[in-house]
């Protein structure tokens, strides 16, 4: 499946589900048709059986320069309240969308990364970027404070001192500083980005889909919550799962104990094969 839409361009191939904004003169930056238009490329995507990993990236020289001013802000400021607030559900929603999506995701940062960019971002459940990207709260320096989520999202992600100044100074920084303040997994190269964001989808593919959802989903849940009833959470969770894919937790097993072919610690098991 190849795909270009106006505003999103997608593309699936060997398991992987190669998502793009695809405004590259506007930086990629977010309108509500762009919006409205990932909302719809994420539902056709969620569960087909060909998608294991949604890598979400950029054209061009850009991630997302965050959101249109003159479309997102000022044109539906012109509509009124309801305008603003049905931009913001779209918005807001397919962000939603994303942090609770059936399969991995990839944020891969190839660019700017700014300001509305970061609730897709944080959305994702990992982030490679390449050293030369550039990520800012630059919302300090138009006179607002940095909204739908991203004053969140850097104090998610950030240690408070870092996040602060951040947030305050509106100044960007690369994306091997990214790295050191936490905002993605790892920073390399542009040259060498895909190749990498391309080897860890192949791995996440390899693992039981089912224990991978249910990993990413406690993960978020009990990162608010005290340790009991993270505790509880995860025991009522992990009986879930086994109860949901049985055979595939029993077959994990077969082959470590009975077959002692490969080592939990180093690697994953063969999800594809059963035994006979």
């Amino acid at each position: 499946m190849s795909q270009d839409l106006e505003t999103v361009a997608c593309h699936v191939a060997d398991g992987i589900a190669w998502v793009r904004f695809n405004r590259p003169d506007k930086r990629n930056a977010m309108s509500p048709a762009l919006n409205r238009t990932m909302m719809e490329v994420l539902d056709s995507l969620e569960f087909r059986d060909d998608v294991g990993v949604l890598v979400l990236s950029g054209e061009g020289t850009a991630w997302s320069a965050g959101m249109d001013l003159k479309e997102y802000f000022r044109e539906t400021e012109t509509q009124g309240l309801g305008g603003v607030r049905r931009a913001q559900r779209e918005a807001y929603g397919w962000w939603r969308r994303l942090r609770w999506y059936q399969k991995p995701t990839i944020a891969m940062v190839n660019g700017w990364c700014f300001g509305g960019g970061y609730g897709p971002l944080f959305a994702c459940d990992l982030a490679f970027a390449a050293d030369e990207a550039m990520f800012g709260l630059s919302e300090i320096n138009w006179g607002i404070l940095p909204g739908g989520g991203a004053t969140k999202v850097a104090v998610e992600l950030m240690p408070f001192r870092k996040a602060m100044y951040h947030a305050l100074m509106g100044e960007p920084i690369d994306g091997k500083t990214a790295a050191e303040w936490g905002l993605v997994n790892e920073s390399l190269p542009l040259a060498a980005l895909e190749e990498r964001v391309r080897t860890v989808a192949h791995t996440l593919l390899g693992k039981n889909p089912v224990a991978l959802k249910a990993t990413k989903d406690a993960v978020r849940r009990v990162a608010l919550m005290p340790y009991d009833e993270a505790e509880d959470y995860l025991v009522r969770a992990q009986e879930a799962a086994n109860s949901f894919d049985s055979q595939g937790r029993q077959e994990g097993i077969r082959q470590f104990i009975d077959e002692k072919s490969y080592k939990p610690g180093l690697g994953a098991y063969d999800k594809d094969r059963v035994a006979g």
